[in-house]
């Protein structure tokens, strides 16, 4: 092992989201001096300001920092990572390129779901983990409890425990040291590449982990890996083991977190390829790059992302339609988890069903296409994928204005999840009783720690989606956590819903519904409506109907105008003639009249 490989140490930070990830990036930056003070900013390795205004990390961002320990320089590569589950996969190849990760829990929150996650993935890989409270500035930190819980999940010691404010930066550089300390070199641990056959190949052959990648328009697509063998120089001959597509490098090296031109990466090290190809779908984020001629295997590990939640997504105008359709295409480039075909829909006119990681995702994706591209969309009801058994045969269907009528349907299968939930003894009976409500059956309840308790359930995907997070933080006063993973695919007694205005069926206000929901949820769509559409010049009917029944039902009067204001004294009759003249005018216009729903309707109606 050379002396570069020694000094090189590669982490991730790794935590529930909001627990301080990159507030406390942002003290190594400082302390390792790889940003200089007037350009440091909060949240620095959060590029988008959209990760700033909402202060999660969305992205992963990798950077190269150097921090000498007594006469002896080190390399730090650190990935940061986001702590959303939406975005668990980006995690799992982040842990997969590195040999350590720093467990940041807030001391303030204590152990949450999302932590037990992290720390089964990084034991999954064997990694060296340093466990760490964040936050014991703050007067309401419970360092003890919080240093008992971590205890009590890694089985360590409390003196093993550190301390850190992310905000002070108290007890940062303790933990650069122990980083040193304790996470080992590149080889020197169990790691996805077998030891016997690193000593024969580490000095030849090329093998690299594509962990992310983002997109030039001059370069191509620019690959973000962690060199396992060999090395990579300028003008390697290189191919990508998924995709089967060759290539030569182009520029190689570092994030600083900018990128950093190198004349070389060698094995252990984390840095970046310019691949020269400008189709992004070659590139796959958990893929291998060998040599072009290479015979081994592709690191372990890589499986194609798939989304789990559908929307389809619609412009407000038609005629943005290519807008947002490379606006689509650009995003796809930086974010390898997007699906999207296009589709169109008799009202809505063309648009595209997308696919995503989760309702998060959704989210940030169509705030990105107004705040990055100025396209303004709209977002129908969000579905999840069925499968269904219909008289003609199998069909697969991701939107519910699809879903066929209830008449052809033999069977219905929907994927189904694992849920952990931690919480306060105290908030059982509200959150049992939410589990209920959203179809969730109860496994083992246990003790987690002396102030947490731990229940394990299964539900259907379809019920996390309908706010569950949301009324969970409710029901909890904000003290319990979420984490899910995917279970099997189970049968399911659904009926869509459809959603009827102006006598005219909106297909973006479909839902799939199981059918002892049917009347509240059909109940509470109309009513919601009631309230979000605008009056018109006519009275408008809201309707929901399943199953060839109408379910519920509201009329929004008609805007009404005093035309008789101009009129002062005289014989009633006189007015009484112009009222009917627009009764008779307002119930042709009903007949005859188109009614825009406005875009906002869509996503208010999306969210509660």
């Amino acid at each position: 092992m050379s002396k570069e490989t020694l000094s090189i140490r590669n982490f991730c930070i790794i935590a529930h989201i909001d627990h301080g990830k990159s507030t406390l990036a942002d003290r190594m930056l400082e302390i390792t001096k790889t940003i200089e003070k007037r350009l440091m900013r909060e949240q620095f390795l959060d590029m988008h300001p959209l990760e700033r205004e909402r202060g999660i990390t969305i992205k992963m961002q990798p950077v190269r920092m150097q921090y000498a320990l007594g006469q002896t320089p080190y390399v730090l590569n650190l990935i940061d990572t986001p702590g959303h589950i939406d975005f668990n996969y980006e995690v799992s190849r982040a842990l997969a390129a590195v040999e350590g990760a720093v467990l940041l829990v807030d001391a303030t929150q204590g152990v949450e779901a999302q932590t037990l996650s992290n720390v089964e993935l990084a034991r999954s890989l064997n990694l060296k983990i340093i466990p760490v409270v964040n936050k014991i500035d703050l007067p309401q930190a419970r360092i003890a409890e919080t240093k008992a819980e971590v205890m009590g999940l890694l089985g360590t010691r409390e003196e093993e425990i550190l301390e850190v404010s992310g905000k002070t930066g108290e007890g940062v550089e303790k933990l650069l040291e122990e980083i040193i300390a304790k996470i080992p070199p590149p080889w020197q641990q169990s790691n996805p590449i077998d030891k016997s056959e690193l000593n024969n190949r580490i000095a030849q052959d090329t093998r690299a982990l594509i962990f992310d990648y983002e997109y030039s328009s001059h370069r191509g697509v620019i690959a973000h890996v962690r060199v396992f063998g060999g090395d990579i120089k300028k003008g390697s001959k290189l191919r990508f083991a998924a995709a089967g597509e060759k290539f030569t490098a182009g520029e190689i090296g570092i994030f600083k977190p900018a990128l950093f031109p190198m004349e070389i990466l060698r094995a252990g090290e984390i840095g970046y390829v310019v691949t020269n190809t400008k189709e992004a779908k070659m590139v796959r984020v958990g893929d291998t790059i060998l040599s072009e001629n290479s015979t081994l295997n592709a690191l372990p590990g890589y499986k194609e992302i798939k989304p789990v939640v559908f929307s389809s997504i619609y412009p407000e105008d038609q005629d943005q339609f290519e807008e947002l359709k490379k606006s689509l295409e650009r995003l796809k480039l930086a974010d390898s988890s997007l699906f999207f075909e296009e589709e169109s829909s008799g009202i809505l006119g063309r648009g595209f069903r997308c696919g995503f990681l989760g309702m998060l995702h959704l989210e940030i994706v169509v705030e990105k296409l107004y705040r990055d591209f100025k396209v303004k969309t709209i977002a129908a009801t969000p579905s999840v994928k069925y499968k269904i058994d219909t008289k003609m045969g199998e069909i697969e269907v991701y939107s519910p204005h699809k879903f066929p009528d209830g008449h052809e349907i033999k069977e219905i299968f929907e994927p189904w999840l694992r849920i952990e939930i931690l919480l306060p003894p105290e908030k059982l009976a509200g959150v049992m009783k939410l589990l209920r409500e959203h179809e969730a059956e109860v496994g083992n309840t246990e003790r987690f720690s002396e102030a947490r308790l731990k229940i394990e359930a299964k539900m259907p995907l379809r019920e996390l989606m309908c706010d569950f997070f949301d009324e969970l933080k409710s029901v909890s006063s904000g003290y319990a956590s979420l984490n899910y993973e995917f279970g099997d695919m189970r049968r399911a007694d659904l009926l869509r819903l459809d959603v009827i205005v102006a006598d005219e069926s909106v297909p973006a206000f479909a839902r799939i519904v199981h059918r002892h929901r049917l009347e509240t949820e059909a109940e509470a769509v109309v009513e919601k409506l009631y309230k979000i559409l605008p009056k018109a010049l006519f009275a408008l009917k809201i309707q929901a109907s399943a199953g060839g029944r109408i379910l519920a039902s509201r009329t929004i009067k008609a805007a009404s105008k005093d035309v008789t204001q101009h009129m002062y004294g005289g014989d009633r009759t006189r007015k009484m003639k112009l009222w009917k003249k627009q009764q008779r005018g307002k119930k042709r216009l009903s007949a005859e009249a188109d009614y825009e729903i406005p875009a906002y309707a869509y996503l208010k109606l999306m969210k509660k």
